[in-house]
């Protein structure tokens, strides 16, 4: 039998049953019904106002105070009809996380009684606290001072709790002289940047009817549950998101027998749940199932445009956590939370395209023909030849390097892969003759009741980083708990910049006499001649693909975070970030040096929580187990019984392995080196070694001492127990 601790969590599980949520509108009732959506403005608002608001949408440019304060009334109208009394200014700092400050609607008089007002002032700017979120250096403590501003073109929506409602207004989020300290700002100009490119090159190629260019972003989010009267019990996902000792189970996913299977009873009434919320907050989730880990799942919506979508990706995690305590659980989105099995990741499929020329990443039934997504697609291939070590940067955490590399995630090479049809068009490009693409083709299935399979003319490679998957990019490499502001940022940046080559050379190419169509080849033949070297459509695991991806392709391998965060200081890449206008080298060295302590400070919360757990909770155990089992061998002897000792030797020598660690690690923490990126190679260099050596003992102590004694749930607990 378990701990007490342990079988009191195992009663409480076996009494859980699915959780009754809220009775089930009609589809139509619940979309976007929480969102104050161009729909609801539009009966809101008189049509001189709404024409503007869409304008300055669709095309940007400043919002007029007036209309500012006729979209307010009409909002708070809105919002308190449906019973909210607070509004809150929603920012996105450089945690990953949501921010949030909230305001009352009231307003009190002279006489005593209390209006509620909402002006265009209040909601176009908000003030919260600059020099209390992360920062890298750019406010100090004693300058508070930081600015909200509202993003017209992210609605703004209602969050409901069982006690009350809050209308919801994403904004920006700046210190007071003007720097963005959050992760929508950039994301808005990296788009602007890109949209700038795109139409220049359209231009080029003959288009006159241009609509502004947007990016798009549909991202998959994985994630794991485990009962939530099993976390209690493990300080370490409490604190750290991740289980620091656990034993493997006899059985894991060996068998595949998870992935895609029957969805659980609690686990779906849970989904479900979360999926209504997602729809009246307008979130278009489209798929779920069971992911290849005992425990682990996913949820993944329709693509948007990408400033909407980062939006919606903190909200559907925002959802996922409190909605899973509704139904005892505990959603888990770090990267590894259990070693020996699947990670999560939150794959981010990726294009760009308008309203006049559609998606400029859709090759097409021709794909040699399609002379606007060759030079797009070249674009992408020359932007992440010449900056991949920044996108394997921005996906740079210490929860996303457990994961990064093994078999459920690319390696921290970054690579494009395009499928056999868009390789083979590539190739001949480079090979200087353009004669045909092939086709997908059908498959026959042998069974007269079952229809012929139209076939994709290319297959997916899941172990490459970057893949292209018929329309689209999917940046695979992308950490689960992450935002994927970030990613898309630099996806966008480096774009606008490759797109800008690509045109200047074609001018170039065009002043010389050529035709628009020797022009173009040129570009692409020169793009493949320059950097071809980064399409690979092989096992991205493999050690030969490391060895020739470094040595002979010259990719860089940047296997850990403290390898790749340097890259944001790297010249090239503040140039590129300036020269786009979307971040200076102020604010990306600011990144630098927010990132790198988010880093330093992960581990080292890790490594406290290790020493503690290891000597508070492992230690006594099993110091107690080796004095009962000393005793037990001193009354054989007594008795003439032959005693083997073999147990105790071997809890005696892991004893010593744990002791002995703990006491390096502690100097070891206590001893850092001076400089942050020193400080990030002691982390990744001599503490989590030392961490994984102390997991080693405990997580074989763990196989010998009493299950009745020990004090922690157990893999086979936490990711089997529903």
């Amino acid at each position: 039998m378990p701990s007490p601790q342990r079988f009191a969590a195992l009663q409480t599980i076996q009494r859980r049953r699915p959780v009754a949520t809220a009775a089930i509108a009609p589809f139509g009732e619940l979309w976007a019904s929480d969102v104050f959506s161009l729909a609801t403005m539009k009966e809101a608002l008189p049509g001189r106002i709404f024409k503007s608001v869409q304008r300055t949408i669709r095309e940007g440019g400043k919002l007029d105070l007036s209309v500012a304060n006729a979209v307010a009334d009409a909002m708070k109208d809105w919002a308190t009809s449906r019973g909210a009394l607070y509004y809150a200014h929603v920012f996105y700092p450089l945690t990953n996380s949501t921010a949030e400050k909230h305001d009352g609607f009231i307003s009190p008089k002279s006489d005593g009684r209390v209006i509620t007002e909402f002006t265009g002032k209040l909601l176009v700017q908000g003030e919260p606290d600059g020099s209390s979120f992360p920062n890298g250096g750019i406010r100090s403590t004693f300058e508070a001072r930081g600015y909200t501003a509202w993003d017209i073109t992210s609605p703004a929506y209602l969050m409901q709790t069982p006690n009350g409602v809050t209308l919801c207004i994403p904004t920006v989020f700046v210190s007071w002289t003007g720097e963005a300290l959050d992760k929508k700002t950039p994301l808005l100009r990296s788009n602007a940047a890109m949209n700038r490119q795109a139409q220049r090159l359209l231009r080029l190629l003959g288009e006159s009817d241009i609509a502004p260019v947007n990016s798009s972003c549909g991202a998959e989010q994985e994630y794991f549950l485990v009962d939530s009267a099993f976390v209690a019990l493990r300080p370490d996902l409490l604190l750290a998101g991740r289980t620091l000792f656990g034993a493997p189970p006899a059985k894991g996913q060996q068998f595949d027998d998870h992935y895609f299977g029957a969805i659980p009873e609690r686990v779906q009434v849970f989904m479900q749940d979360v999926e209504r919320q997602l729809y009246r907050l307008g979130v278009p989730a489209k798929t779920r199932h069971n992911e290849v880990a005992p425990g682990q799942f996913e949820i993944a919506p329709y693509f948007e445009a990408a400033n909407v979508a980062t939006d919606h990706q903190q909200l559907t995690m925002t959802v996922l956590k409190a909605t899973a305590k509704k139904h005892g659980f505990t959603c888990l989105l770090h990267e590894k939370p259990f070693a020996g099995i699947n990670g999560s990741g939150k794959h981010v499929n990726w294009s760009i395209g308008n309203a006049t020329q559609g998606n400029l990443l859709d090759p097409g039934q021709t794909p040699h023909d399609n002379l606007q997504f060759l030079l797009f697609c070249a674009a992408v291939i020359r932007g992440v030849h010449c900056y991949g070590p920044l996108m394997r940067a921005v996906i740079a955490t210490a929860s996303n390097d457990h994961r990064l590399g093994a078999n459920e995630a690319p390696p921290a090479i970054i690579s494009v892969y395009l499928g056999s049809q868009l390789e083979d068009v590539f190739n001949q490009i480079r090979a200087g003759q353009l004669t045909g693409s092939s086709s997908g083709g059908s498959m026959s299935l042998g069974v007269d009741t079952l229809p012929d399979l139209t076939k994709d003319p290319g297959d997916r490679n899941r172990t490459s980083p970057f893949a292209f998957t018929g329309n689209r990019f999917e940046f695979r490499a992308v950490g689960s708990g992450q935002s994927v502001a970030g990613p898309l940022v630099a996806l966008n940046t480096i774009l606008a910049d490759s797109i800008q080559w690509v045109a200047d050379q074609i001018e170039d190419q065009l002043n010389t006499g050529s035709s628009l169509e020797q022009a173009a080849f040129a570009v692409l033949k020169r793009t493949m001649d320059d950097h071809g070297a980064v399409i690979f459509g092989g096992d991205g695991y493999s050690s030969a693909w490391h060895r020739m991806a470094v040595e002979e392709r010259g990719l860089e391998n940047l296997p850990t975070s403290a390898d790749a965060l340097p890259v944001l200081q790297r010249p090239v890449i503040r140039n590129l970030f300036e020269r786009q206008g979307v971040l200076s080298p102020l604010e990306l060295e600011s990144r630098y040096e927010v990132y790198a302590e988010q880093y330093v400070l992960a581990i080292e919360v890790e490594a406290k929580l290790v020493l503690r757990l290891a000597r508070t909770q492992v230690y006594p155990v099993v110091m107690a187990y080796l004095d009962n089992l000393a005793r037990s061998l001193k009354s054989q002897e007594a008795l003439g019984i032959g005693a083997d000792r073999s147990l105790v030797d071997q809890l005696v020598a892991l004893n010593q392995q744990l002791v002995g660690q703990c006491t390096g690690l502690e100097q070891a923490l206590q001893n850092p080196p001076h400089g942050i990126e020193a400080h990030m190679a002691h982390c990744a260099q001599t503490l989590l070694p030392m961490m994984l050596r102390i997991r080693e003992a405990v997580d074989g102590l763990e196989l010998l001492v009493d299950d009745a004694d020990w004090p922690l749930p157990s893999y086979q607990e936490m990711l089997f127990m529903r």
